[in-house]
């Protein structure tokens, strides 16, 4: 294992080449109530961390590395978006988040227009918690709804009820939040076409400007794959998945919402998550907390996961770094074809070269990809049928 700090490998060239491109920070917050039993991501209930990791003294640490990042990143760009993801960041005081957005407008200035978002659960949330953020600078929220359906819940380990989750988002609007977003899970063990069709009602129903619909992945090493391992649950095939898929998008289409990736649709451009589109465009961007990954041309970089290992590095006055990488030129290009291809916008040809000519026209005669054209060049959009097969429309291209 290597441990470094970004200051020992990036170049000159990759520090200069930070105002370049768009830049935006990630701030994880490794905090749960319940470890939900479908989740691999790096989280922690207050049970399974040790001295040195504590919510009350989680903000202090956080800050301390964005005042390393500072240091380094002399000259960076105002900061465009900033987004709090764990976990659940609302597990922390709302103060604690705040002092947060202060410390990195502080340390890099904000671009004019910002957007701040926290994800949060509905039953993390108070009138006043949410008030608290909104006058700290938090502007958009996306709550983890999931699903409407309890049993459905129950087997993702979800704690919150579908009947609280309206009142959260009046609270959240009572609070002045610009943009709301929802999360939904499909593909759950036992779920129904009905109870996910329930469940997309139920998220138009809320009127939000956003709404993300991720199908569930069990991934290895969960709760939830051993309990598929023993046999208990069953996954759904892949027909059921793609028919939920398209009832999803129909149904988000006929209430407003266009896709404008994959797995996410919102009322208009400006209700769109720019935070993520930073990411799926190859922008720049650091990230705070343990296991926080960053970004900076080409070169990327990850922090040491555990969280009491995070606090030690930094209350020692080290860099919480673990290891890093530089990306090649042939692997900047399949990674660009991987992200670019899930957009509505498009893909451009021309990044396939000469050679891809004819598996771009296999791919349209297939039905999978549209040519549409523009001013500036044609550009390669996935069709509804070749959303449901992106993997393999990747794979075509980058051969």
């Amino acid at each position: 294992m290597t441990v470094s700090t970004p200051k020992a490998f990036l170049t000159e060239g990759s520090l200069a080449a930070i105002g370049q491109r768009p830049f935006g920070v990630y701030v994880h917050v490794p905090f749960c109530s319940v470890r939900c039993g479908y989740c691999d991501f790096n989280t922690y209930t207050a049970d399974e961390l040790g001295e040195g990791a504590t919510r009350a003294s989680y903000a202090d640490t956080a800050i301390a590395e964005i005042h390393q990042a500072a240091s380094l990143l002399v000259g960076a760009p105002p900061i465009e978006t900033v987004f709090f993801g764990g976990g659940t960041p609302t597990q922390l005081p709302p103060g604690d988040l705040v002092r947060i957005v202060a410390a990195l407008k502080d340390s890099f200035g904000f671009l004019p227009g910002i957007e701040i978002t926290t994800e949060a659960n509905p039953d993390s949330v108070t009138p006043e918690s949410l008030a608290t953020l909104r006058e700290g600078g938090i502007n958009r929220i996306s709550f983890g709804v999931q699903s409407a359906v309890p049993h459905v819940l129950a087997t993702l380990d979800r704690t919150h009820r579908p009947e609280g989750v309206p009142e959260a988002l009046r609270w959240a609007r009572a609070a002045g939040f610009d943009q709301l977003s929802v999360d939904l899970i499909y593909g759950t063990p036992g779920e129904s076409m009905d109870d996910w069709r329930r469940s997309i009602d139920h998220a138009i129903s809320l009127a939000p400007d956003h709404i993300s619909a991720y199908a569930l992945i069990v991934e290895q090493g969960t709760a939830l794959a051993r309990r598929v391992s023993r046999g208990e649950i069953a996954v759904p095939n892949d027909d059921e998945m793609a028919d939920k898929y398209i009832l999803a998008d129909g149904l988000f289409e006929a209430a407003g919402f266009r896709w404008y990736e994959l797995s996410n649709w919102a009322r208009d451009e400006s209700s769109r998550c720019h935070h993520n589109e930073l990411y799926w465009e190859g922008a720049n961007w650091w990230g705070v907390g343990p296991g926080a990954h960053s970004h900076l041309a080409g070169t990327r970089w990850w922090n040491v996961k555990h969280p009491a290992a995070y606090a030690n590095r930094l209350n020692a006055g080290e860099s919480p770094v673990q290891d890093f990488e530089t990306l090649d030129e042939p692997t900047r290009l399949t990674e660009r074809v991987l992200l670019e291809s899930r957009l509505r916008s498009g893909l451009d040809p021309v990044l396939l070269g000469a050679e891809a000519r004819s598996e771009i026209d296999g791919l349209v005669a297939d039905g999978l990809i549209s040519v549409r054209v523009e001013g500036q060049g044609d550009r390669l959009v996935l069709t509804l049928k070749g959303r449901l097969l992106a993997d393999a429309v990747v794979r075509k291209l980058t051969v």
